[in-house]
């Protein structure tokens, strides 16, 4: 009889690497249509905010597909959402690279790459991810996210040389020759289904959750209302990020650097942001999800006000490093968040919920910043909008922790221990 797969074990690791490497190339597509922007701009003459519909689309196909994907993930595996996204991140690089319009690119960028493409490289990996793992969830999930912004820094500087070199086009077809070739060979090897959940006792070793109780009522409140909540910081937080993350290329060309140098400041980014991940994920084990979504609400509000009365060349390096560094562990906290203190059963569900508005969150960032540019003339009053919605994000943490620790000391704990 074939022994059945186990939490915390080598194959556990295994599909963890995989996992990564998935996310990594499928997490190009968020990245490159940054790169491209001022030379589909140039190509189709259009504004500023015409060309940041491609990302706004894509994220909002990306949070679509998050939902799919993880009913998907639960219905049959990993491997199958894994699959479909290798090819339509393929196969979607290829069609926006013959794009007669930005209609038909937007299109793409939302269909394809976007909920037929990276959403099932991300989301429902990371929820099996989860699932893989008690013990050392935490940095477990934090090594998987990492994936992600492990694509924001390899492949903007190499996309970024040929489209210098040969235009955006041959780029965009480029990746999509390379992704369909790799990635169905990686996909195929998320073959096992993920272990049963662990008893809740079980899930609770790492001293994360704060307190015991029932998971039915998350922070004291109804699950729809917490669920409600989480979705809306997830908006608020990435409302925030998409600023610096979707238009920094463009920012610096518009003071005069060159799209190179933006693009190395995207991929530095998005670098430090690994550094982050892993770092907060182990911080997660030891604190839990919620405080580390504050710490990260906090470091992150620091970054953006520090991008409006610093625009040297050197400064932008810099910033855009501790931009990185101090955002990466937002996203992943979600993820933990939700296996703290909401019922097991439907922790997948949930997940895909509150990742699919930080998605939502991203792509209203990324034309709310094109959007003000062209209103304004810079971007001063876009880096002051997501420093708002940060707030907002930072005001719900900081409530639900509230709640918890007023659950506490009226010895109603709200979240399970063994």
């Amino acid at each position: 009889m074939t022994e059945q797969p186990r939490v915390d074990s080598r194959e556990a690791w295994l599909r963890l690497a995989v996992a990564l490497a998935l996310s990594t190339v499928g997490g190009s597509a968020m990245y490159l249509v940054s790169v491209v922007l001022p030379a589909v701009q140039r190509d189709f003459g259009i504004a500023r905010a015409q060309a940041s519909m491609p990302y706004t689309a894509m994220m909002i196909g990306f949070g679509v597909g998050g939902v799919l994907f993880g009913r998907m993930l639960d219905r049959y595996g990993a491997r199958v959402p894994a699959l479909i996204g290798s090819f339509g991140v393929g196969f979607g690089f290829m069609l926006a690279a013959w794009s007669p319009s930005i209609w038909w690119f937007t299109l793409i960028h939302c269909l394809a790459l976007g909920m037929f493409g990276s959403s099932a490289t991300f989301v429902p990996l990371l929820t099996d991810t989860a699932r893989w793992f008690v013990r050392r969830r935490g940095i477990a999930v934090g090594i998987f996210a990492s994936g992600n912004y492990l694509a924001g820094a390899l492949w903007p500087p190499i996309v970024q040389h040929f489209v210098d070199g040969y235009g955006w086009r041959p780029a965009y077809m480029g990746m999509g020759v390379f992704c369909i070739i790799v990635m169905p060979l990686l996909a195929a090897r998320l073959g096992a289904r993920a272990p049963a959940d662990a008893p809740a006792g079980a899930q609770a070793v790492s001293g994360s959750a704060p307190g015991a109780a029932d998971r039915s009522r998350p922070f004291g409140l109804a699950p729809m209302q917490a669920q409600a909540l989480l979705c809306l910081a997830g908006v608020g937080c990435c409302v925030a990020m998409a600023m610096p993350q979707a238009h920094i290329v463009a920012y610096c060309t518009d003071l005069g650097f060159s799209a190179a140098q933006g693009a190395l400041m995207l991929s530095l980014m998005l670098g430090f942001g690994i550094v982050s991940r892993l770092i907060s994920g182990a911080i997660c084990d030891r604190i839990g999800g919620l405080r580390t979504l504050m710490l990260g609400g906090v470091l992150q509000l620091t970054a953006l006000v520090l991008f409006i009365p610093f625009d040297s060349l050197a400064s932008l390096y810099v910033i855009s490093a501790l931009f990185g560094m101090f955002q990466g562990g937002i996203v992943p906290s979600y993820a933990i968040i939700v296996r703290e203190y909401f019922p097991a059963a439907s922790a997948g569900t949930i997940t895909g919920n509150v990742l699919t508005a930080t998605l939502l969150g991203m792509a209203l960032g990324g034309w709310m910043s094109g959007k003000i540019f062209d209103l304004t003339g810079s971007y001063t009053a876009a880096f002051a909008n997501g420093i708002g919605w940060n707030l907002l994000n930072l005001g719900i943490a900081v409530f639900l922790w509230q709640r918890v620790r007023s659950g506490k000391r009226s010895n109603a704990p709200l979240v399970p221990v063994s």
